[in-house]
């Protein structure tokens, strides 16, 4: 099944009127080559609905896309990040029939966490607040992870009896190795955003004031580098945790042969012989 919202939001209080899109609940602009997407159900510590997570998923796949973007950040507005998926949706449809639930989470959740991982740009996720189920497996899904003092990630499954759903079990281990996987799913305690980057799960910590700040910072470097270099980059570095050496390298090969056709490749060699800092378009 997919995960729950915070226990402290009260999904009565707080109905999704079907007049409300996905476009108003989830912001999106491009400026300087980095899209920014942002969860905006504050009332709901961002909780997810059906319809948010398909738009996300198709923002996702234009960033891709398009040449004009080179950089992606997420984050969220209000005291959460994501508290995971809103489930009143499936709560109301009844029983579900055999096979139901395996569909669900296989053309939902695991399709969103795809389209992070399998996007062409370099995602950042900006958590600034509560990270619960589904919501911490998308930050931890993203490229680099930044996070506000505040920010907390729950593995809320197991509080629930479930079993966690997208890309858990899969991203945890190996951002963080099986035993200390298992502690969070076995526990589901709530961790500290200086826990999550004494783990390894947060690349860096920075006072909640500071948040959009980095984030803008960290994404206007990457959109001022080697586009297509980042993109076979972070392909090689994900493929790598599923692959044999002998398979590894031959990525690495084959990557490194695409990438010199590149005009960035070919202007950083050259801004190297010529002694001068390369101008990288993202082409």
């Amino acid at each position: 099944m997919p995960d729950f919202p915070r226990t402290d939001v009260n999904p009565a209080e707080n109905p999704v009127s079907s007049e409300i899109s996905a476009e108003s609940l989830i912001l999106h602009a491009t400026d300087n080559q980095v899209c920014r997407i942002t969860l905006n159900r504050p009332e709901t510590l961002n909780a997810i609905t059906p319809d948010q997570r398909e738009h996300l998923i198709r923002r996702f796949s234009e960033a891709s896309a398009d040449p004009d973007v080179r950089a992606v950040v997420i984050t969220g507005t209000g005291r959460g990040f994501c508290a995971g998926a809103d489930l009143r949706r499936a709560a109301a449809a009844g029983e579900p029939v055999v096979g139901d639930v395996t569909r669900t989470i296989r053309l939902g959740a695991q399709r969103l966490i795809a389209a992070v991982l399998d996007c062409e740009k370099p995602v950042i996720a900006a958590v600034n607040g509560t990270a619960a189920g589904i919501g911490a497996h998308l930050a931890f899904a993203c490229d680099l992870v930044l996070a506000a003092e505040s920010a907390r990630f729950i593995e809320v499954f197991v509080r629930r009896g479930l079993v966690p759903d997208g890309g858990g079990a899969y991203l945890l281990p190996r951002l963080i190795g099986p035993q200390r996987a298992k502690e969070l799913l076995f526990f589901g305690d709530a961790l500290t955003a200086a826990d999550a980057e004494r783990l390894g799960l947060v690349n860096r910590v920075v006072p909640d004031g500071e948040l959009d700040k980095t984030a803008r910072e960290w994404a206007a470097r990457l959109a001022a580098g080697p586009t297509r270099t980042l993109a076979l980059t972070k392909q090689l570095v994900n493929a790598s945790l599923d692959s044999d050496r002998a398979t590894a390298f031959a990525a690495e090969a084959a990557a490194q042969e695409i990438n010199m056709t590149t005009k960035d490749a070919q202007e950083g060699v050259a801004s190297f012989v010529e002694r001068r800092n390369a101008e990288f378009r993202g082409r």
